[in-house]
């Protein structure tokens, strides 16, 4: 899987938790000089670690400003690496072997008076991830029917004996030039699927927006990405603003690591 896929599809997930990091806040106004940590470990990758801070409610900004001239370390329990900063904000460790499964990473650094910290288990690799179908073809009867939008077209089957967390995220090489149907064509064309620790997903017309040619990425992820997808998915308004759930110590946003398989899938 190429690292430019899942950068963009995880930055679909981490805007939200970016915006969601600016949102009022019970605890204390101190909380304001939080920083905002945006990590993805994955073996036979460079470690790279991006920190921002936070913005106010009113920035339009995407992101808030890069945290630069930082000291930031990770540990694996016996070795501590210091990172190198390039670009501005985002610090990265090269060595590509660093990052192994079963292994726990520690992030550390100081900004301001906080020392910050967060935790997270390299997972192991999906395995024998597959696909029923690696195309089908959907007539225009059924796609302009609101009641067929529940009929399964797929399913995707992988081996999970122990119930582990798994994400399914869909990337459309086509974006959004081709809808299902009108009632669907307001649907980004990348999107991604909690699959409730199960070991298998049956992919339904409704599933899908558009058709087109997609890679299919299986994520084996931890906890705090769960209660990251699962927050932007809450139902939250401006009479209504929260924090969301966070794996940083005096800091928000997540530090994760996980493992990918993937599959094509043609929707013609």
């Amino acid at each position: 899987m190429k690292r430019q896929l899942l950068n963009r599809i995880l930055f679909l997930c981490f805007a939200a938790m970016i915006v969601s990091a600016c949102k009022k806040d019970n605890t204390g106004s101190s909380t304001v000089y939080l920083p905002v940590v945006e990590a993805y470990l994955m073996p036979r990758h460079a470690l790279s670690i991006k920190l921002y801070q936070q913005k106010s409610l009113t920035d339009t900004a995407k992101y808030g400003a890069a945290l630069s001239g930082l000291q930031v370390y990770v540990s694996d329990g016996s070795t501590k690496v210091q990172l190198t900063e390039s670009p501005k904000g985002t610090y990265t460790y090269s060595d590509q072997t660093f990052l192994v499964e079963g292994k726990t990473y520690t992030l550390q650094f100081n900004y301001l008076t906080y020392a910050v910290s967060a935790t997270t288990v390299m997972p192991g690799k999906p395995t024998n991830f597959a696909t029923q179908y690696g195309s089908v073809t959907l007539s225009t009867t059924t796609t302009s029917d609101p009641n067929t939008s529940t009929t399964t077209i797929d399913k995707l089957t992988w081996d999970n004996p122990d119930s582990l967390n798994h994400v399914l995220v869909f990337d459309n090489k086509d974006g959004t030039d081709f809808p299902l149907s009108s009632f669907r064509g307001t649907r980004p064309a990348n999107f991604e699927l909690n699959t409730n620790r199960a070991s298998y997903y049956n992919l339904t017309q409704g599933t899908f927006p558009y058709y087109g040619h997609y890679t299919m990425v299986l994520l084996r992820v931890n906890q705090e990405f769960i209660d990251l997808i699962k927050s932007n998915t809450s139902n939250s308004t401006s009479q209504n603003l929260t924090n969301i759930p966070t794996n940083v110590v005096n800091g928000y946003g997540i530090f994760t690591a996980m493992q990918a398989d993937t599959l094509s899938f043609n929707l013609l």
